[in-house]
């Protein structure tokens, strides 16, 4: 595991949107977060990208439902989806706003 941390941490990507306009887009922070997140650092990885979690929920629960088409497994999507994508535009305001 520690191979793996080591290797994301070495080789994080540029964020495009930073480069061209100077300023952070909706989605930094997520790099940083999922390497504190497989450090074990989940308070570090909420503060530094509070929709990481539920964007996992959201593609775990999504492949879920692709293999075992859950009866109402698409309206739980909309509502994991809606809740992530509100988590990502408050997070995004706060770093606009600070």
């Amino acid at each position: 595991m520690n191979t793996i941390i080591e290797f994301l941490k070495n080789n994080m990507l540029d964020c495009m949107w930073v480069k061209t306009l100077g300023t952070q887009c909706p989605g930094c922070g997520l790099q940083r977060s999922m390497i504190f997140l497989l450090e074990g650092n989940l308070k570090d990885s909420l503060i530094t990208y509070p929709a990481l979690i539920p964007t996992i929920i959201l593609l775990v629960y999504l492949m879920l439902h692709l293999i075992f088409k859950f009866k109402k497994g698409h309206k739980w999507l909309i509502f994991i989806f809606i809740i992530t994508a509100l988590i990502m535009a408050l997070n995004y305001l706060k770093k606009i706003i600070y």
